[in-house]
């Protein structure tokens, strides 16, 4: 077996390699910016992501763990993950990139033909959530009404910073389902409600002005300072159809600074936060 310096040095040459034959470059722990795979040995302890997979792609997830080390965040939350697919990027990570992550699920479905497994055990599909620190307390709650396809929540206790905060990560109701959403989100604030320190990643389908994401607004700001539930307020786009649907929430938490990082590998970008560990 080899070393984890055996494991890493080779996984680097792999890199080097994707980058001449046409991948992206690695990216930096410093200030969003990408440098070369040797400089990609810790997470930044106060980044966080979130990413939309984007399933089915049929992307690779050597990409996918690549663009997650490009940016070595201390926490991702992922949505439209199946399991399998999420315990494959962990182990690229580790082997390739030599970033060590613990993960925790929140599938919402089984399903066979979208996460393979087999028929009497098909993969789990849903959000997950990697961390560089360990994770507690986690919980799973799927939406009473998921719209045209089951949605849900997770939540867990980790560090981020070096400070303890409550994570939540989700994944609302598909487009031209407001009435779905806004219940969901109104489960969903009841929830974080009960935090002082919260982060809230997820896809929440909806741009920052829709009606349905007011219980979330009433708790929270996104990290992008710029962007608020005004039609007048400038908002990143966070997809390819030019819409900000991707958000990271703070409830008692400061930001730094933010990035979006666009993406080869699904129809959502990268969307990141510094955090104030202070």
């Amino acid at each position: 077996m080899f070393g984890r310096g055996t494991r890493w040095f080779a996984g680097a040459a792999v890199v080097a390699c994707a980058v001449l034959v046409g991948h992206g470059a690695l990216g930096s722990a410093l200030f969003g910016r990408p440098v070369s795979a040797g400089a990609v040995k810790d997470v930044v302890p106060n980044r966080v992501m979130t990413w939309n997979l984007c399933n089915p792609c049929g992307v690779s997830n050597v990409d996918r763990a690549a663009e997650i080390a490009a940016y070595a965040p201390q926490i991702i939350g992922v949505q439209e993950a199946c399991a399998p697919d999420v315990e494959k990027i962990r182990d690229y990570l580790e082997s390739l990139f030599g970033l060590v992550y613990h993960v925790e699920y929140g599938s919402v479905l089984q399903n066979w033909g979208r996460c393979g497994g087999t028929p009497w055990d098909p993969g789990g599909y849903g959000q997950a959530l990697l961390s560089a620190a360990p994770m507690t307390d986690r919980v799973n709650v799927e939406y009473p009404e998921g719209g045209s396809e089951d949605r849900g929540y997770m939540a867990v206790t980790t560090t981020v910073g070096g400070r303890s905060v409550r994570v939540f990560n989700t994944h609302l109701a598909q487009r031209r389902q407001e009435e779905v959403r806004a219940a969901q989100a109104d489960v969903l604030a009841r929830e974080v409600a009960r935090h002082d320190r919260a982060i809230v990643l997820g896809d929440f389908n909806a741009v920052p002005d829709a009606p349905e994401l007011s219980p979330i607004w009433a708790l929270a700001a996104d990290t992008d300072p710029r962007c608020r539930p005004s039609s007048t307020a400038t908002c990143e786009p966070t997809t390819d159809w030019h819409r900000k649907f991707d958000y990271v929430f703070l409830r008692g938490v400061t930001p730094l600074t933010h990035h979006v990082h666009p993406s080869r590998y699904s129809d959502h970008k990268l969307f990141q936060a510094d955090l104030d560990p202070a």
